[in-house]
């Protein structure tokens, strides 16, 4: 099979409508029960017309994945991998994922179907590899249009860098302040990015569009693409400044209505939110009966409440496998799906569309999740693709930083990669600021495990720069502030209280700080108060303590208010400079840093 079929060379992709909508510029298998429809055929055409002639019922082929975050090259250690449940009952672990190995996969897929629509769930930029990091996510934009993505929804990180920066991944165009990369001008984004809950504060319009339509003769589904309403929580506050997001529910549904009245009615919601399903196996059948089987999470509550008029979800940001039917507020079964991330598995769905109603008959639909396996041919184009922006980028990422003994992983309440990031943080703190007393690091600002194993010709145990750019990608500054002991101890109760009381997150903790996590109780109970360390002696409500953490936690993010209220501010360096400086300082290829033992939170439950 070639990696890129003849079809794929031939078609010409369109230029979207570039525009932003802003005054200002701102920039498995879960299947529904397979109905057997009158006239139907899997190539589109009834049996007993004549060739040519389109038959009542169509299937149409949707292709989607999510949360690609500029994987580009295939990901590193357990990032790379996904579970299979076999059919003996054991599980197994599958390598995965690179975009070479993708497209050769989606062009496989659309072989034979001549109605395919292929779509993405948002974060499909931000917190990128240093490939693609580097050069602000151009390489992936660039690899994007090789896939042939038709459309996706807006993520939180594709605001990471702002509305502007945003919009610039769209039209196109030479960055700001470090103009063009190669000889060439980047030319944007050939599919359009969907906002439709993300509005200019200024003139209440949404920031991009909020829907697009794909047609082929006769055939009209529409898409809307939202992301979590909760984003500025999770976002720097530079990144969403005169952004406002609405509710997910209230925007599709609003934009459904639009579509309707332009005479479309099959509709698929673009969501990038998502859910916790009860097994971590891509294949795992979310609609098996059964005591905590299932999905849970925010999706859940969002997929019961969109009208039905909306077809099918493709969901994220929870970076979970899973393909559910979920019942609609009509009680009728929605196919909702999830493609995990970085590009490890692709899903296929097919929508069977009524010629005679426009609409999906939903008896028909089904979907399954399929992995993106690295035992095909390699598409030649993504190669020469990451070739280039490799050789670009090698200079940097081939330098060595450091040195470790084994795996550090990012997995756990407390891991051990968190440990050592906040001992960086808490070393780089130190030298700002001799009195600095302890540092803390949010989990979902770890975004891949330290390997063993070397990525290139660096070694075994080698941390390359590049590396050090995957875990730790946002350019956050390490600040410095002031907070009274009462202040410290509410930011610790913050982890499983108030927004983070449903899904707790856990600071990682620089050494000396230990505390006891009881997760028996509930809410702000859990942290219990009179364990609370520093150095071995119990925290002082009325003392002051410099603490070190990243620029996004010193404005309050992830749902930490208090440590947006510190005081005598101090910014340093960004947090990977001071990774790469603590490694350096701290291993060498004779001595090497073993992975911590992450034994500062001791856990009840």
């Amino acid at each position: 099979m070639p990696a890129t079929s003849p079809a794929h060379h031939q078609r010409r992709r369109r230029r979207t409508n570039r525009l932003l909508a802003t005054a200002a510029g701102l920039v498995t298998a879960g299947a529904l029960a397979a109905a057997a429809l009158p006239g139907s055929a899997s190539a589109g055409e009834s049996k007993g017309k004549p060739s040519g002639h389109p038959g009542r019922y169509q299937d149409v082929q949707l292709l989607s994945f999510n949360d690609l975050h500029g994987n580009l090259e295939p990901p590193a250690g357990s990032s790379g991998r996904v579970t299979e449940h076999r059919h003996d009952g054991t599980t197994a672990t599958i390598d995965a994922g690179g975009v070479e190995y993708l497209a050769t996969h989606l062009r496989k897929a659309r072989e034979g179907n001549r109605y395919s629509v292929t779509a993405a769930g948002g974060d499909m930029v931000g917190a990128s590899p240093l490939m693609s990091g580097l050069f602000h996510d151009e390489p992936t934009i660039e690899a994007l249009n090789g896939l042939e993505l038709d459309v996706t929804s807006v993520g939180n990180h594709e605001f990471d860098e702002g509305a502007a920066e945003l919009g610039r991944l769209q039209n196109g165009g030479c960055h700001p302040t470090e103009g063009c990369y190669t000889d060439q001008e980047f030319e944007g984004a050939d599919f359009p990015y969907l906002a439709a809950n993300v509005l200019d504060e200024k003139t209440g319009k949404p920031v991009l569009e909020p829907y697009w339509v794909w047609k082929k003769q006769g055939v009209k589904v529409g898409f809307i693409g939202v992301t979590l309403e909760g984003t500025p929580g999770i976002v720097s506050a530079e990144g969403v400044k005169g952004l406002s997001f609405e509710d997910e529910v209230e925007t599709i549904n609003k934009y459904a209505k639009v579509l309707q009245r332009q005479g479309v009615k099959s509709i698929v919601a673009l969501i990038h939110e998502g859910g916790f399903p009860a097994s971590t196996a891509y294949n795992y059948d979310c609609d098996s009966p059964g005591a905590g089987d299932g999905i849970s999470g925010p999706i859940a509550d969002i997929a019961k409440n969109i009208t039905p008029q909306v077809d099918a979800l493709v969901t994220g940001h929870t970076h979970n496998a899973y393909v559910c039917t979920i019942p609609d507020p009509a009680g009728k079964p929605r196919m909702v799906t999830s493609a995990a991330s970085f590009g490890r598995l692709y899903t296929d769905t097919t929508l069977t569309y009524d010629r005679a109603t426009g609409d999906i008959a939903r008896t028909a639909v089904k979907s399954a999740n399929h992995v993106v396996t690295r035992d095909v041919p390699k598409a030649p184009d993504m190669t020469a693709l990451i070739d280039k922006w490799n050789t670009l980028a090698a200079p940097i990422g081939n330098r060595p930083i450091g040195y470790v003994s084994g795996d550090i992983d990012r997995g756990g309440t407390e891991s051990p990669l968190g440990d050592l990031i906040a001992d960086a943080q808490l070393a780089y703190g130190r030298t700002l600021d001799a009195e600095t007393d302890l540092a803390l690091m949010n989990p979902g600002g770890i975004r891949a495990p330290l390997t063993y194993t070397a990525s290139g010709a660096e070694g075994d145990g080698v941390v390359t720069y590049a590396e050090g750019f995957t875990v730790q990608p946002f350019a956050n500054t390490v600040n410095l502030q002031d907070f009274t002991g009462a202040q410290l101890i509410q930011v610790l109760k913050e982890q499983v209280s108030g927004s983070n009381q449903a899904a707790p997150k856990i600071l990682q903790l620089s050494d000396g700080l230990t505390y006891t996590l009881d997760l028996t109780k509930t809410g702000a109970d859990r942290v219990v108060t009179d364990s609370i360390r520093l150095n071995g002696s119990a925290i002082d409500p009325g003392a002051t303590y410099r603490v070190a953490t990243n620029s996004f936690l010193a404005g309050g993010g992830d749902g930490f208010p208090t440590l947006g209220q510190g005081t005598d501010d101090l910014v340093g360096e960004d947090d990977l400079t001071a990774l790469e400086q603590y490694l350096t300082a701290n291993s060498s290829a004779t001595d090497p840093i073993a992975p911590p033992k992450a034994d500062r939170v001791t856990i009840v439950q």
